[in-house]
């Protein structure tokens, strides 16, 4: 290769991936728990939702309702959670000014957001199963705060206003680097790709040991990480996308953008002031389209003008995976004359969106290969930390010589301290955190915030304190072991699903975050005893 372009290619790759390297580990660690989002929250709610068979009563969420609120003319829209065991809901102000007083709208006052407070509407998280409403912060839940910390969203709360929000415009900086550092890291390895595939000598001095494995991992990894890179950017800055084209085409009408790319729905319909003659039963309606749409799941939910003579009710569904791997579905009813008003078959009639869609959502989210992709997924995922901390550790190690100022080495040090710190402690935190679900009396965003980024915090802060990596490294690895075992421990104690009674049960998403920490404890536990006994010393800062 050309020794200039060789410079380019090489410069490029370490600063694009050392600027990055710890939110990038962030992104990936949290990335891989996701892809057990829903386990993680029947897991700790203790409620399995494939042994059980949950029952979606609407009429008795709308009765309970109705003993708080006139629910006559309000819309309803149900956002339902990816295993369909509950859903958000958002309940508007009532079309009814008799119901309703309606309220001038402040000059200047922008678009409200889903969910937003106004008068007397509601917004709140309903799982069918316990049959009680929850705010968003109450029903908050692990898999929740996992599936948000990949994309930063916890940042978003920072008061930093530049016009969108913060943690995701900078997970979508931090994707966008990714991708440089990806395809200029298979640029450098290119000349050699074929026979330094598998090459990996762990006997060899560390640098050598460190660099194998970020090549032969990287390469390997490359199609996996590069197709997250290159989705997790469309996923999470698409307004950037977007913006150009709502304006150019749609006079700057995002709403109409956003229906038009099947995001959402905009129903509207003129209020009538008569009431039905019967009672709406909502169980009957979905239940209607369910055994019409039997390969397909419910997404969303949509009702305008409850109760009164122009009612009309949305339903939309997606296809299993195992049958269509594209496609939506949707059909729009009018209550009174049972006419549908739309329809369109979530298994037959696909369009170039739903195909577009459908492609970066299921390599996103890996949802398309049931368990053991997402196994897959989970591994590669981790794969990818374990390149992103071999490259800080290459980065050190190469700046670490005599030639080098004694500031520079300081500094090189401890930004590698810092990263590794705050990298390295994110597993026995969040093992901590999931034992502390079963310990602590109340559970929700408030608390689980505090348990996590408080003990990361104390645990990151005292890695860094050894001031020696070689100690953090065992250090964590100890304390995997102790939290990672601690996990289905502490949910046997607690509620008596020991990992053989879920096995039994048929609870395979329980079992499975229990066989996945267990998994873990005995990769950390080998690991800890093989650096014991086999590892080389390595020391940084010391005059050679």
């Amino acid at each position: 290769m050309d020794p200039r372009k060789y410079n380019i290619y090489f410069h490029t790759h370490t600063i694009s991936g050392i600027i990055i390297a710890a939110l990038l580990y962030v992104i990936f660690f949290a990335g891989s728990f996701s892809f057990f989002k829903d386990n993680i929250t029947a897991w700790q709610h203790g409620k399995s939702a494939v042994a059980d068979t949950v029952e979606t009563d609407y009429n008795y969420l709308l009765d309970s309702l109705s003993k708080q609120y006139n629910l006559l003319g309000r819309n309803f829209d149900f956002y339902y959670l990816k295993q369909g065991h509950g859903a958000y809901v958002n309940m508007s102000v009532s079309a009814d000014t008799t119901v309703s007083k309606p309220t001038p709208k402040k000059e200047g006052a922008g678009r409200r957001r889903r969910g937003a407070s106004a008068e007397d509407s509601a917004y709140f998280l309903y799982h069918f199963a316990e049959k009680k409403p929850s705010s968003y912060a109450e029903g908050y839940d692990m898999g929740e705060f996992l599936y948000r910390l990949h994309f930063l969203a916890q940042l978003n709360q920072l008061p930093i206003k530049i016009g969108t929000p913060f943690g995701y415009l900078l997970a979508g900086i931090v994707s966008f680097l990714f991708l440089f550092a990806l395809i200029t890291g298979l640029f450098l390895h290119w000349d050699k790709i074929k026979t330094n595939f598998f090459l990996f000598r762990p006997f060899s001095k560390w640098k050598t040991v460190w660099t194998d494995m970020h090549t032969a991992l990287g390469v390997i990894g490359f199609p996996f990480q590069f197709v997250f890179a290159v989705t997790g950017i469309i996923l999470i800055v698409n307004f950037v996308l977007i913006t150009p084209f709502s304006k150019l085409l749609y006079d700057g009408n995002d709403e109409a953008v956003y229906e038009e790319l099947l995001y959402s729905k905009n129903i509207k319909v003129d209020y009538a002031y008569r009431q039905l003659d019967e009672r709406f039963d909502l169980n009957a309606f979905v239940k209607k389209w369910e055994s019409e749409w039997k390969d397909a799941q419910i997404t969303r939910l949509y009702i305008r003008n409850f109760q009164d003579k122009s009612m009309q009710v949305g339903i939309e569904f997606k296809p299993l995976a195992k049958v269509a791997f594209s496609g939506s579905g949707y059909a729009l009813q009018e209550i009174e004359s049972g006419k549908v008003l739309a329809y369109k078959s979530p298994t037959k009639d696909g369009t170039y969106i739903d195909a577009v869609k459908s492609i970066i959502y299921h390599l996103h989210f890996g949802d398309f290969g049931g368990r053991p992709l997402q196994i897959a997924f989970f591994a590669l995922g981790l794969m990818g930390c374990m390149v992103i901390i071999s490259g800080i550790v290459i980065w050190l190690v190469a700046r670490d010589k005599n030639n080098v100022p004694a500031y520079k080495r300081k500094f090189n040090f401890w930004a590698s301290n810092f990263f590794l710190a705050g990298c390295l402690s994110m597993l026995p935190v969040t093992a901590f955190t999931f034992v502390m679900l079963k310990a602590l009396p109340v559970i929700n965003q408030s608390v689980i915030y505090n348990v996590y980024f408080y003990s990361w915090l104390a645990l990151g802060v005292y890695l860094m304190a050894l001031r020696n990596l070689g100690r953090m490294n065992k250090h964590v690895l100890v304390l995997s072991v102790l939290t990672c075992f601690a996990v289905p421990i502490a949910n046997g104690v607690t509620t008596g699903h020991w990992f053989w009674r879920t096995w039994a049960a048929g609870a395979t998403d329980l079992l499975a975050i229990d066989l996945l920490f267990i998994i873990l404890g005995i990769g950390c536990l080998v690991a800890f005893l093989k650096i014991r006994k086999q590892a080389k010393p390595f020391q940084i800062l010391a005059k050679k």
